[in-house]
């Protein structure tokens, strides 16, 4: 954890929902004037599109059918670690970006598919925001959770986070059903040991909750919308939260525990600014007047 270059990383599996925590943020720095350094966790996988169809085939050949995006042989995590470390001590780094689709990838004039080169991260920026799989992963060799400020787990129960992944694989992406799912069943023991266990260092856990019938997530047309679920929000140390201020703010909320606060699904994005605006404040404050090194 760094006071002058301070770090947060949003984490949570393919499909979860991490990408509009990500846009929730992206409108708090506007609105607070504070300048991101933005890092896809994407641009950290070991292997482009191509090169990982290739290596997923040799795995299987080889009678290892759950070679996956989730875990450490498909990913560099040394480079997250390194990252986070340098960026906490100096504000600066290197990332690159992982251009999923024909879109991302025109202004560079390559494929989709494929990692654009490393590059300096900008200067002179107010904190690192990560947003992807391995925010908070621990490992006998690595330890990405001890440096960021603020991590964030977005968890969809396990369902909804199919039906989410199954619904943009396939509208968006091109995939079909059946392949979807030989990529969940691939994963799955990835997921188990090094997606799940994120969630016990993260300060901060979304868990979307559908009050629909979910119950087999395969057969399912639509992603349950906003209005048909709910959010607990589960904070690990809860002292310094305003739970009375946030339960007069958001309408149909209410507290589960001492530490957890259920709020309706479209009040997701106000809870979320309700929150962690204070905490960018705290942030921005501390980086200000923080003793200068050397």
């Amino acid at each position: 954890m760094s006071e002058r270059h301070p770090i947060i990383a949003i984490t949570g599996s393919s499909g979860a929902g991490t990408s509009t925590v990500t846009r929730t943020f992206q409108n708090i720095f506007r609105r607070e004037n504070v300048t991101a350094a933005i890092v896809e966790g994407d641009s950290y996988h070991r292997y482009d599109r191509t090169e990982m169809k290739a290596r997923a085939a040799e795995a299987e050949a080889a009678g290892n059918n759950n070679f996956s995006h989730f875990g450490a042989s498909a990913n560099l995590f040394g480079e997250i670690e390194s990252l986070f470390k340098i960026y906490s001590e100096t504000g600066e780094g290197k990332s690159r970006k992982y251009l999923h689709n024909a879109e991302e990838a025109a202004p560079y004039k390559q494929d989709p598919g494929t990692f654009t080169p490393w590059e300096a991260l900008p200067e002179k920026t107010d904190m690192l925001f990560y947003e992807g799989l391995h925010g908070a992963v621990v490992t006998d060799e690595h330890n990405i959770a001890q440096y960021p400020d603020l991590l964030i787990g977005v968890v969809p129960v396990i369902n909804l986070e199919w039906i989410q992944k199954l619904w943009r694989d396939k509208n968006m992406r091109g995939y079909s059903a059946d392949a979807v799912t030989d990529t969940i069943l691939r994963r799955m023991p990835d997921y188990v040991h090094y997606i799940t266990p994120q969630f016990q260092y993260t300060h901060v856990n979304f868990q979307r909750v559908p009050i629909v019938d979910t119950s087999n997530p395969f057969v399912a047309r639509d992603v349950p919308t906003a209005d048909e679920s709910m959010v607990v929000i589960r904070f690990a140390k809860p002292k310094g939260i305003d739970f009375a201020y946030l339960l007069s703010m958001i309408n149909g909320s209410m507290m589960s525990r001492a530490n957890t606060i259920v709020v309706p699904g479209g009040k997701m994005e106000l809870a979320m600014q309700l929150i962690f605006t204070p905490f960018i404040w705290r942030m921005v404050e501390r980086k200000k007047n923080a003793p200068r090194v050397g």
